[in-house]
């Protein structure tokens, strides 16, 4: 990571952005016999209902997971509601109205299922992606990197 941290070897950012795309898409694959994957505007349904729970508190933002969801970190894999719950609080919990202040999206993307956000909130978060898979109108999968100053 310190590499990414002094811009000396972009590569490695990328090759772990395409790793979390990758992933997506294999559990888009995976679905596969199952109901059918959400279109862009479904998706985008979702993706925007999201970024706006967050100032609406947990339980907004509780509403586009079920038990079956799981998110994906550099550290742990979180699944189903009660766990999914407790991350978001804490994430709430610690983000400052300087945090709040400071967010910026950098990039967003739909395609089909699939949803893709870069964000940073300087100084504490320069850069951070989030990537979400979307099935039934709720995030059945998600990513979520954020990369350190």
């Amino acid at each position: 990571m310190s590499d990414i941290k002094n811009g000396s070897d972009r590569s490695v950012g990328r090759r772990t952005l395409l790793g979390g795309a990758a992933m997506v898409a294999a559990a888009a694959s995976m679905a596969g016999g199952g109901p059918a994957m959400a279109s862009a505007a479904d998706t985008r349904v979702v993706f925007d209902h999201h970024l706006g729970a967050f100032a609406q508190g947990i339980d907004a933002l509780m509403a586009d997971y079920t038990e079956t969801s799981v998110i994906f970190t550099p550290d742990a894999e979180i699944r189903g509601l009660e766990a999914i719950r407790s991350f978001f609080q804490a994430f709430l919990d610690s983000a400052t109205p300087e945090f709040w202040a400071s967010f910026k999206v950098l990039n967003q993307s739909v395609d089909g299922a699939v949803a893709y956000l870069v964000w940073s909130a300087m100084p504490t978060i320069p850069m951070a992606t989030d990537t979400l898979y979307v099935q039934n109108g709720k995030i059945e999968v998600q990513t979520f990197t954020p990369f350190s100053a």
